[in-house]
Parts: structure tokens; sequence; C-alpha cells
């Protein structure tokens, strides 16, 4: 650990590891608040893009704070071997959890109490020119008293750096990933509305739109894009739902709702108002 570090935080139990890093639990020497530290071993860093990766996180995390809905990044640091961000301690079940131990399909106020938030938070990042690019319920965490965040921007982009607004590159997550990605295009910032519509189907039906045996079945049924509402699920889900994921899980991108059109959709509205 960075001996700054060391000084400024007490580093306690592992909660949680990934393919260059590990997260711990830590609380300041000064004011006691817990956090989470996302520790990196930059010796682990298998190339250019790998780096790239990791120093990118910190500078969007920044550029993104201030949005009650969107992990906050509180300290950095950093020397030859390891990189250190403290960050916010989201140690609620994340919503891949909360959907596995949930008993039968989410209703769709339940869904919206988590959907809303979510496509807040996208909705602010696609404002400040930044895509996600990983939407998945993994990344979507949940503090101590339940507040959502979205967490885990090491694939974001800022897609407002350039004139086009378009990015490149195969990045996400089968089930999640929009088709234009798999398809290698130049793509904009509505691939994270893809990933959300994902979350949303899942949170009604219990299962994703698009799947298959294997991953490449999985990007296959992406790439084809056959939406469908099965009666025995679907019966009891209104109208102005279905209406909203079609409109999200739209293969033509042009076609498909932005954030802030999502957050404006009368679903949207009406079950924010019961």
């Amino acid at each position: 650990m960075t001996e700054s570090l060391k000084i400024d935080y007490q580093v306690c139990e592992e909660l949680g590891r990934g393919q260059f890093g590990i997260i711990y639990r830590c609380f300041s020497v000064f004011s006691g608040r817990s956090f989470a530290c996302k520790s990196i071993d930059k010796r682990l860093l298998c190339d250019s893009t790998d780096r790239e990766c990791i120093e990118k996180e910190p500078k969007i995390l920044h550029i993104l704070g201030g949005n009650a809905n969107v992990v906050q990044i509180h300290r950095l640091y950093e020397d030859d071997d390891s990189l250190h961000m403290v960050i916010d301690l989201c140690d609620g079940p994340d919503l891949y959890d909360r959907i596995s131990n949930h008993v039968g399909v989410f209703s769709e106020p339940e869904a919206a109490s988590i959907f809303i938030p979510l496509m807040q938070s996208v909705s602010h990042c696609h404002r400040l020119g930044i895509a996600h690019r990983d939407i998945k319920p993994e990344n979507v965490l949940f503090d101590s008293t339940g507040k959502l965040m979205l967490a885990d921007f090491g694939s974001a982009e800022w897609f407002g750096m350039n004139e086009s607004g378009t990015m490149t590159g195969v990045v996400g997550t089968p089930y999640y990933v929009a088709p234009e990605v798999l398809l290698g295009r130049e793509y904009n910032e509505k691939v994270d509305v893809w990933s959300a519509g994902v979350i949303l189907y899942i949170l009604l039906a219990g299962s994703p739109p698009f799947h298959g045996e294997t991953p490449v079945e999985t990007f296959q049924a992406v790439l084809r894009g056959n939406l469908r509402f099965p009666l025995r699920i679907f019966s009891s889900v209104s109208p102005e739902a279905k209406d909203l994921l079609r409109k999200m899980l739209c293969k033509d991108a042009s076609r498909r709702l932005s954030a802030e059109q999502v957050l404006r959709h009368p679903w949207v509205t009406s079950v924010r108002q019961t």
C-alpha cells in the first residue's frame, strides 16, 4: 500500500476483486467515515490499452462528481507499482444479487424504483459527454441506505471529446451489449440506453431478452434483435412498459430513445406519480 494512503486511511477487509485489483473497506483516520478503496496493481496491466483504461477511470469519476447516483471518488493515490482510488462504499447487495435473490419478477413500481435512478445516472453521464459502455447488474451498486449508484467506469469513454460524438471498440458484456457494438461500427452513447433496457426487461420478465447457450449464441441473438413479450410472462405488464422496452431495445440506434427521452416516457412519468 502507498504510504500516504496508510497515513490517511485504515485499510480493512477485502470486499471483492477484479482482473487488475482488489476492493477493500477502509475508513478515514480523521473523520472515521467508511469508504471503499479500489487498489490496482499496475504490474498486472498487460498493455497500453489496459493502462489507459486504469488511468482514465479516476479522471472520468472526477468529471461525474456531484451526482447522487454515480459512485464518487474522494482521494487518489499512486506510486510506481499501484493506484488506489478511495470511493463511496456500496456495501449493500448489487443489482445482480438483488435480482438473483428476488422471489419472482419485480412489479412495475419495484422495477421503476431501480430503473429511474439508474437512468438518471446514465442521463447525467451523457450530458457530460461520457458513455459508460458496460452497464450491467454487477455494476449497479447500492449503499447501506439502499441508494443506487452506478459504478465501474473502466470501460467508459468521452464521446464528447470528438466532433462526431461517436466511439469505436468492442466493449461490454454478453446479454447487455448493443448490436452496433458487436458489428464493429462507430456508435454513440445510446449503447447505454440499450443496456439499461435489457436490465428493465430482466426486472419485469426474470430473464434477458436476448440469450443463448454460449456467448457466441447470445451475441447472435443480440444481433437479430428479435424482441418478444411472451404472454405467460408479460400478460400483467402494462402496454406503456412494453412500449418503453421497444423504444430502448430498438436495433436502429437513430430511432432508439436517448436517456433524457427515456426519463420523459409516459411509463416513467406515470410510475413516478404513483
